[in-house]
């Protein structure tokens, strides 16, 4: 198997890696064009630094449809090093103009060229609020206890105009540490959701995930079933509001986030209903495993580096469901792991074992989406979109529609044209001073809107025109 692979078929396409910061850290988003045979690739760089000193960091390459591939950073004085490993990718280079330039050269399988990476202009709170126009409802930042974890999460409450009582949404964040608008570069994918529904009568919570922005916590110890808290904390601050009616108020969750809301709507104080966006049907190493595999075919892997790479998530699968002991585990994995790939170092071979058998990576791997689902009484709406490579439609939908069959009232949709991230196809997004920028896919706005409010009492006076408060339906129904 070629070097540049081997390594590249570690575990988990979207585990992120936890990361030193150094001295001068790094923070923010670096975009430059990769030049390849035909053209080229627009590349960004994603560093975004926890409150326990580490790094989330990820790659984005929106024209062959890669979003948030895991990335690992060193840094030693100005010179730089990124490892994309599932891709067999690398960037080695210089910090330049104090940080604004990462200059270098980036190799992949068949590619070695040089990569100018520029750093993105963030615009800072006082500059955003001089451009961004008032929006009609009120918006706060606000913070609230989760007392089962003791950790504080901050968050920004949006609630339309009016004296209420409004229904409301939490809205949880897919897998990886996120901040409350789950950006991805230009793309705000929960302010954008935030901003719908807000407008449209429905208060939404959306808040930084622990250890992310001004929450607190460590993410990286931090398990699915950790995260249920979360979400209920989240709803009994809501709860308490005196503008959400504490009947309506539902749970929307992205990828891991779908799944953490239908697992706290099987707990008692579930939420009134849960939208599951892109969640998960299939077990959790099998997801894992369909994520490597189609990075694999990205990147144009042949059918003997498929089997290869098969074959070792096998074995490590194997050593961490089957020695429960960390220390242990941690040992075969880095063996197993330089056994395979003689150039990979003893220091990043276990540091990458942890990784591989932190608490989050042993819960998942054997996490049944399904178990739950029975004891979910709620209303559920679950979407998909046709062109989401990292939760198949095909597969996930038809599996957690089997396992809430005797929920009364559940709608699963197939979105045509929609990825992971509920963006349309590129070319339907809209011109924005002459360039198109991603959006929320408008029919997957439309479903969600339309669905909650059949299935809430809608205030009188919400910010725009909702349609008549239906009663609680009972009905099961299924589209594609």
């Amino acid at each position: 198997m070629p070097k540049a692979l081997r390594f590249a078929f570690l575990l988990f396409l979207l585990l992120p890696y936890a990361l030193r910061a150094a001295d001068a850290p790094l923070n923010g988003q670096w975009q430059g064009p990769l030049a390849v045979p035909g053209g080229s690739l627009d590349l960004l760089i994603t560093l975004v630094p926890l409150s326990n000193g580490s790094y989330y960091a990820a790659l984005d390459v929106p024209k062959q449809k890669i979003s948030r591939m895991p990335v690992e950073v060193e840094l030693k004085g100005s010179e730089i090093a990124l490892k994309i490993e599932q891709a067999g990718s690398s960037f080695t280079g210089q910090v330049l103009e104090g940080g604004r330039v990462l200059k270098g050269t980036w190799k992949q399988p068949g590619l070695t060229a040089p990569l100018t990476l520029e750093r993105r202009a963030m615009p800072t709170a006082s500059a955003a609020a001089l451009t961004r126009l008032t929006p009609p409802y009120r918006e706060e930042n606000i913070k609230f206890n989760n007392a089962t974890a003791n950790v504080s999460l901050s968050g920004t409450l949006t609630v339309p105009a009016g004296p209420g009582p409004f229904p409301a949404v939490v809205l949880i964040s897919d897998s990886g540490p996120q901040e409350r608008d789950a950006a991805v570069q230009d793309y705000r994918m929960f302010g954008m959701l935030a901003d719908y529904l807000t407008r449209r009568g429905v208060a939404v919570l959306r808040f930084d995930d622990r250890g992310v922005g001004q929450s607190g916590g460590r993410y990286f110890t931090t398990t699915t079933a950790d995260l249920v808290t979360d979400a209920q904390a989240a709803m009994q601050y809501l709860r308490a509001h005196k503008l959400i009616n504490h009947r309506d108020i539902g749970l929307i969750g992205h990828g891991e986030g779908a799944n953490v809301s239908l697992l706290a709507a099987a707990q008692p104080q579930p939420p009134a209903f849960v939208v599951a966006l892109a969640g998960y049907g299939q077990l959790g190493h099998e997801v894992l495993l369909h994520q490597q595999l189609e990075i694999m075919r990205l990147i144009g892997a042949d059918q003997t580096q498929v089997k290869a790479a098969i074959e070792l998530y096998e074995r490590m699968v194997t050593i961490i469901r089957q020695t429960p002991n960390d220390n242990q585990a941690r040992g075969k994995v880095a063996g197993t792991l330089r056994l395979n790939n003689s150039q990979i170092d003893p220091t990043m071979a276990r540091a990458r074992a942890i990784q591989l058998t932190s608490p989050w990576s042993r819960f998942f791997l054997d996490f049944d989406p399904l178990r739950s689902l029975p004891d979910v009484r709620c209303p559920v709406l679950a979407l998909n979109g046709t062109d989401d490579l990292q939760v198949g439609a095909a597969t996930n939908l038809p599996l957690l529609q089997k396992g809430l069959k005797n929920n009364r009232d559940v709608t699963v949709k197939k979105l045509a044209g929609v990825n992971h991230l509920f963006q349309p196809d590129p070319q339907d997004w809209p011109l924005v001073n002459g360039q198109q920028q991603p959006n929320f896919s408008p029919k997957a706005l439309d479903t969600i809107r339309e669905w909650i409010a059949k299935r809430t009492t809608a205030a009188p006076s919400a910010a725009a025109p909702q349609k008549p408060a239906a009663s609680k339906t009972k009905n099961n129904t299924a589209s594609k």
